[in-house]
Order: C-alpha cells, then sequence, then structure tokens
C-alpha cells in the first residue's frame, strides 16, 4: 500500500515569534517538529516548505548595511538562497531531532529550490510586493535614479522597494524531491517561495522577485501528485464575514464555493487570499485531492481530514 503523499506548507508564526535572533526561531522551529512529526507516525511521505519574509527582509537590511564596493551587497535572489540554507539547516535540526526522540529513522535535508516563473508574466511589468529597508524619500528617488528599481512610500513608514510577484510554473528540483520522498527521505523545500529564475538561451537566470510561498507550495503538491496538501497559517478555519457579527467559519467547502466568496471580497488579499486561491489552483489540479488551510495547533485535525477548513473538488461533509 502506497504512502499518502502530503505537502505542509509552514506559516511565519510556526519559525519566528517575537523574537527575530537564531536562537528563538530554532526554539520556534523544534515545537514546530514536534507537530509535524505526528504524520511521520501516522505512516506519510511529507514534504515540508516554508515562508522566509521576515528573515529576508532582515538579511537585505544586513547587506544594506554593509554594502561597499569591496562587500557588495547580494541580490535578492541569493538573498532567498541565503535563507534558505538557514531556514533549512534549523529545521531539519529540529525534525531530526524530533523524529529520534519518536524511534522513527526517516532522514532530512533541505534541498536549495529554483522555482521557475515566466519572463513574460504581467507581474514583471507592474511590481507590488514591498522588500528590504525603509528609506527617506530623497534616498528612495537617488537610488531610483541611479538603480532604475522601482520604490514606493509604504503605509507612512518610508519608501521601500518593491520587486514583481510572478505566478511559480515548475520547480526546477521535483525530481530530487520526488526521488527523496520516494525512499522515505523528508525533503525540507521552496523556502520563501523559492529562487526565483526564467529560462532565457537554454539557461535558467535569477530574476529579483518573490514568489508566494502558498503558490510554489501549491505547485508542488500538484507536480508530485501529492494527495494532501495542507497550509499552516495563525487560525484554525477560514471565515467569511470576518469580524463581523454573522462571522462563520468553513469547515467542508467545494472549489466553486469558495471561488464564489473570492468574488465576494471575503478575503484579504495580502493575507488569507492568496492561501485560498493556492488551495483552490491545487485541487483544480489534482480532483481526487485536499486542500486544508488550518493552524499549526490544529495539525491533529489535518493529519485526520476532519478538521480546519477542507477545499474539495465538491463539497463534502467533515464528521469528526
Amino acid at each position: 500500500m502506497s504512502k499518502r503523499k502530503v505537502v505542509i506548507a509552514l506559516g511565519g508564526n510556526a519559525i519566528l515569534t517575537t523574537d527575530s535572533s537564531a536562537k528563538a526561531q530554532q526554539e520556534a522551529l523544534q515545537q514546530t517538529a514536534d507537530y509535524l512529526v505526528r504524520f511521520v507516525e501516522n505512516g506519510d511521505a511529507i514534504a515540508i516548505s516554508h515562508g522566509n519574509g521576515p528573515q529576508v527582509g532582515n538579511l537585505l537590511l544586513q547587506q544594506e548595511a554593509a554594502n561597499s564596493s569591496k562587500n557588495p551587497a547580494m541580490p535578492l535572489d541569493t538573498c532567498v538562497a541565503m535563507t534558505q540554507g538557514s531556514i533549512g539547516y534549523w529545521m531539519q535540526s529540529a525534525l531530526s531531532k524530533a523524529l529520534q526522540e519518536k524511534g522513527l529513522n526517516q532522514s532530512t535535508a533541505s534541498v536549495v529550490t529554483q522555482v521557475v516563473v515566466s519572463e513574460d508574466d504581467p507581474a514583471f511589468e507592474e511590481p507590488t510586493k514591498p522588500v528590504g529597508p525603509f528609506l527617506s524619500e530623497e534616498e528612495a528617488r537617488r537610488q531610483m535614479q541611479e538603480t532604475e528599481t522601482l520604490f514606493i512610500e509604504d503605509a507612512g513608514r518610508g519608501w521601500r522597494k518593491v520587486v514583481p510577484s510572478p505566478r511559480p510554473v515548475a520547480i526546477r528540483e521535483e525530481k530530487v524531491i520526488r526521488l527523496m520522498m520516494d525512499h522515505d527521505m523528508i525533503p525540507i523545500t521552496v523556502g520563501g517561495g523559492g529562487i526565483p529564475v526564467i529560462k532565457r538561451e537554454g539557461d535558467y537566470i535569477g530574476v529579483e522577485a518573490v514568489i508566494d510561498k502558498d503558490f510554489a507550495s501549491e505547485t508542488l503538491a500538484a507536480s508530485l501528485g501529492a494527495d494532501l496538501l495542507v497550509i499552516l497559517t495563525g487560525v484554525d478555519h477560514v471565515m467569511v464575514n470576518y469580524k463581523q457579527e454573522d462571522e462563520v467559519k468553513l469547515e467542508g467547502v467545494s472549489v466553486e464555493e469558495m471561488k464564489a466568496y473570492i468574488t465576494e471580497e471575503q478575503f484579504a488579499a495580502g493575507s488569507m487570499l492568496p492561501k485560498v486561491e493556492a488551495a483552490i489552483r491545487f485541487v483544480e489540479q489534482r480532483p481526487s485531492g485536499k486542500a486544508i488551510i488550518t493552524s499549526l495547533e490544529n495539525i491533529e485535525a489535518a493529519l485526520k481530514e476532519n478538521g480546519g477548513t477542507i477545499i474539495t473538488s465538491e463539497r463534502q461533509l467533515i464528521q469528526s
């Protein structure tokens, strides 16, 4: 009997608390690993993806502070690779410890993952994703003139560089990830949405862009033929009429119902919407599969597929 194949996308709260030190992030990931190992105990083959928003932002600040002709700042695609390495290192250490404590002998390793995007993606014509440090208007305008990059004023806090956020097309290391899972290993992959690359004249070139972690996780799950995509966030359920008197939590929901809620603008663009859209895209490509959006603390329900917000091709009754 083949194992259930599960891709688990970690939200930022699974890595970073109010303390951004390496020690604090390692401690947060140890708690996360203790939850995730339950899937391994259940006999599932899992792949783990993660965000890197705060971490890459902090790294860009460090790069900018040390920037000089002798020690030039690294470009964004390289910074994504660097955070894939650091977070992956912490995650695989934490997961190895959790597996050992449970008497499980699976191995885990981080895969520095390149995610292919289309050079023709409309996002390249309209950058929208703020990255890096806050600058004064004067400094931002100077850099725009010198580097031809775009800066915008961000919520009264200063000016920030904005980069494109294209949709993922393919995962370059998909075969390696698949091979690891087929041999009972746990890959940690598409960190921070992956390193964005475009194919040009037969070669792959890194670009200044940020890929949404949930869309990259969905692309990975579909390409692997996963049975289940679990998107972990800060709440147990997706809500409609959020924080209103008639607020309703969504449990078993069809793709068409979720699309209708999107049309009603029920989900915040920078928060829940990309998670819902990623879940929909996965189920549309894998009609026999399920996507679950829930919290790390509610992982047991996700494990049993009877809790959280469960998106399927057709509405199903969720039984606890």
